[in-house]
C-alpha cells in the first residue's frame, strides 16, 4: 500500500474517534446523566481532555492524513516528486500534535479515575440532622479497590459508574489515537525517504 494510501486509512480512523472522545467529554457535564450547578462538576471535565485534546486538536492531523492521498498511488514513478516527500515529512509534525492532544487527554482520564468524582455525601449535623454537601471523598484511587467506599456518594444516582465509564472510554480511545499518530510518523518517515510509493522507488514500468 501506498504511504499516502495508507495516511488516509489513519485519518478515517482518527475521526470517528475524536468524535467519540467529544461526546464523552459533553456528556461528563451532566454527572449521572443530571444537570447540575458547574461548582458541583467533576474539576477534571472543565480541563477539556476529551474536548480539545483528542476531539480538536485531533481533527488538524486527521484532515492532513486524509490530503495526503492520491488517487494514482504511482504516478511518482519515472520523476522526482519532492512536493509529496515533503507533504509526507511534514505530516509528522501534525502526528506530533496528535500526540499532544492525545497525551493531554489520557493525563487528565488518568488523574480523574483516580482522583474520583466531585458527589453528594452526607454529614452528621448537630448530631441529629443530616446535611449534604458536595465534595471529593476518595483519595489516591481507593474506591477503585473498594467498592464498599461507593456508599458514600450518595447522589446523583450512578455518577461513579458514570464517572469511571466516561473517563475510561477517553483514556482508552487517548491510546489508540498516540498509537495511531504513531505509526503515521513511521509512515510519514518512509513517504518522505522513498516517496509515496516505496515499491516504485527503484523501478520504470509503474508496478507496486
Amino acid at each position: 500500500m501506498c504511504s499516502g494510501g495508507f495516511a488516509k486509512c489513519l485519518g478515517i480512523s482518527l475521526i470517528p474517534l475524536a468524535i467519540v472522545c467529544v461526546l464523552c467529554n459533553i456528556l461528563l457535564f451532566f454527572p449521572g446523566g443530571k444537570t447540575v450547578d458547574t461548582d458541583n462538576i467533576t474539576i477534571q471535565v472543565f480541563y477539556l481532555g476529551g474536548l480539545l485534546g483528542s476531539g480538536v486538536l485531533m481533527i488538524f492531523p486527521a484532515l492532513v492524513f486524509l490530503g495526503l492521498k492520491n488517487n494514482d498511488c504511482c504516478g511518482c514513478c519515472g520523476n522526482e516528486s519532492c512536493g509529496r516527500r515533503f507533504a509526507m515529512l511534514s505530516s509528522i509534525l501534525f502526528a506530533a500534535v496528535g500526540v499532544l492532544g492525545a497525551g493531554y487527554n489520557i493525563i487528565v482520564s488518568a488523574v480523574a479515575i483516580n482522583h474520583g468524582p466531585k458527589c453528594q455525601t452526607v454529614h452528621v449535623h448537630n448530631s441529629t440532622t443530616n446535611v449534604t454537601r458536595w465534595e471529593y471523598p476518595f483519595e489516591n484511587g481507593d474506591y477503585l479497590k473498594n467498592d464498599e467506599l461507593w456508599k458514600e456518594c450518595v447522589g446523583p444516582e450512578g455518577i461513579i459508574n458514570w464517572h469511571l465509564s466516561l473517563f475510561s472510554v477517553l483514556l482508552v480511545m487517548g491510546l489508540i489515537q498516540v498509537a495511531l499518530c504513531a505509526v503515521q510518523v513511521v509512515n510519514g518517515l518512509l513517504g518522505a525517504l522513498c516517496g509515496d510509493c516505496c515499491g516504485c522507488c527503484g523501478g520504470s514500468d509503474g508496478a507496486v
